[in-house]
């Protein structure tokens, strides 16, 4: 059971929580597209084909792998590989990135998002804690948290007790004192309970549970998170 009158901060996921992502990252790698095929056709043509795009990928992890949690680096490496073997010119990869990274953050939020944020910002930390590379100042959401720990910058992602313990940190709260609220069953809920904090869990699809240990809650929408900190007297 959720004990909300010991929290002290909440720890935010970002993608599949605040946003759907992949139909952001899915009109981000069409920019992408539509700009190479303008500054580097051959480029475009490589990476139109879904096993070229594969085998990229898979050169960067195996030669980079010092890069596993910066998805930024990955995909700036992977155009320039990309460029590299097209025989174009690559120094357009960090131009072209920026293409890419710009659409990015062109998120469509969930319609309980901003209210729910606004709603957890007045009576709590909040701290963005994402293993992607969402930058929540581009965005227009920076006034709502207190902190944003990424993987790309930390070093580690979620899963890892040493995220959630570096977020924890970021409210000055031990981790007992956390609520983590994220989508994914294994990065955030079973992540965030094996650092020690409690967990909501955002299932938007009505999933089914299939883990031994469970979220301290499960909500279908941030509104009724919200709704139990109201009934509760929570922080009012």
């Amino acid at each position: 059971m959720l004990d909300l009158t010991i929290i002290k901060a909440i720890t935010l996921d970002l993608d599949d929580t605040l946003w759907p992502v992949w139909p952001v990252i899915e009109r981000a790698e069409a920019a992408l597209d539509e700009w190479l095929g303008h500054h580097a056709p051959m480029t475009a043509a490589l990476f139109s084909n879904p096993s070229a795009r594969h085998d990229i990928r898979a050169e960067i992890a195996r030669t980079r792998p010092e890069l596993k949690h910066n998805l930024s680096a990955i995909r700036r490496e992977a155009i320039r590989l990309a460029l590299s073997r097209a025989e174009e010119n690559p120094m357009l990869a960090e131009e072209a990135f920026e293409v890419f990274f710009a659409a990015r953050h062109q998120v469509t939020l969930f319609d309980d998002a901003l209210l729910a944020l606004e709603f957890l910002s007045t009576r709590y930390p909040v701290v963005a804690l994402s293993n992607g590379n969402a930058d929540i100042e581009r965005i227009g959401l920076g006034a709502y948290f207190r902190a944003a720990i990424s993987a790309q910058e930390f070093g580690v992602g979620k899963p890892d007790s040493r995220i959630f313990h570096a977020a924890a940190g970021a409210a000055d709260v031990d981790p007992h004192n956390v609520l983590h609220v994220g989508d994914d069953a294994a990065l955030d809920v079973l992540g965030a309970l094996n650092a020690g904090m409690q967990t909501a869990w955002v299932n938007r699809a009505d999933h089914l549970w299939t883990h031994p240990s469970s979220p301290h809650e499960t909500v279908a929408n941030l509104t009724e998170l919200c709704d139990l900190f109201r009934a509760s007297g929570a922080q009012t």
